[in-house]
This record gives C-alpha cells, structure tokens and sequence, in this order.
C-alpha cells in the first residue's frame, strides 16, 4: 500500500482501492487501534452492506463497512472517508450515528447480541491537524455531562422495587 494514495486521495480513487480486500486489510493493520487489532482476524475481512447511510450524505462521503471475524464472533469496521476541505465539529457524533446504524442492521439480521463498531475517520482537509474532537460527547455544549449522562448507567425508575407504603 503506498502511502502517497492514502495522503491526499480523491474520493473515488480512495474508494476505489479501499474496495480491494488486500488494501483494506493493509489500511487495518497500520491504523486500527492497538487495543482492538489483536481481537480481530484481518484474513476473515469482507466488505458488508452500508445500505443504512442518508442518501444525502452519500453526495458528500464515501462509506465503507467491512465485517471481520473476532475472538467473540462478528464484528464490523465502519471507515468513512471525510472529504471536504473544511473540517466538520460534528464529526464524532456523525461517526457515532453511523456505528449506531451499523448496530442496529446487524440486529435486523438476526442477529441477538450487538457488535463492536469501530468508527474511523480519515481526514484529509487543507487545515491541519484535525482541529475538533473525536469524542462524539464533545458536541454538546454540555460535553461533561453529555459524557456522564451517556457513558455512565442510564437513568432507571424501575417500580418493580419501590414499597407500596
């Protein structure tokens, strides 16, 4: 894989070669975070249905889902390639959706247990670095309660226990 195509690829150049099991497996095995490539078998790599992402954003991002084999069955990658040359401060809660979509298709399949959706994005804009956050929390202007409303236990009113007195 060279990496002068992935610095500065045009949409369909980038899609294109990414279509190619053997590049997407070389993209995975140099960005994948380090504490999820050892649970995944790259050689089980496919690319998986996307059909869930807008129509609308489809005008402006090229997505690739791929589905690989883990040590605890199937789980997916989702790559979306960023496109623009203006970053987007939203992007972590747009990934997050898309990982969400991504569960919720595999649900629809049959399937009872959800699967860990990696969410990648690959930047490529003039401004650089990546000026916004990652963590989808981040979006709200409330980012530290945001963040311990939504990764903490949700709120429970269960009247199953409460005392009739």
């Amino acid at each position: 894989m060279t990496m002068q195509l992935i610095a500065r690829p045009h949409d369909s150049a980038f899609k294109g070669f990414m279509s190619k099991v053997d590049n997407a497996r070389d993209f995975f095995e140099i960005y994948l975070p380090n504490r999820i490539k050892p649970l995944c078998n790259l050689d089980t790599l496919k690319l998986a249905s996307a059909s869930f992402i807008d129509k609308t954003l489809r005008s402006r991002f090229s997505d690739m889902l791929y589905s690989v084999q883990t040590l605890k069955g199937k789980g997916y990658f989702y790559l979306l390639v960023e496109h623009q040359s203006t970053p987007d401060k939203l992007m972590g809660w747009r990934l997050m959706h898309y990982a969400f979509c991504a569960m919720n298709q595999h649900l629809q399949q049959g399937n009872n247990a959800l699967p860990l959706v990696v969410p990648i994005l690959f930047y490529h804009g003039k401004q650089s670095p990546y000026p916004y956050s990652q963590v989808w929390t981040d979006c709200f202007p409330w980012a530290d309660l945001a963040y311990d409303l939504y990764c903490n236990p949700l709120p429970l009113v269960d009247v199953t226990i409460a005392s009739d007195d």
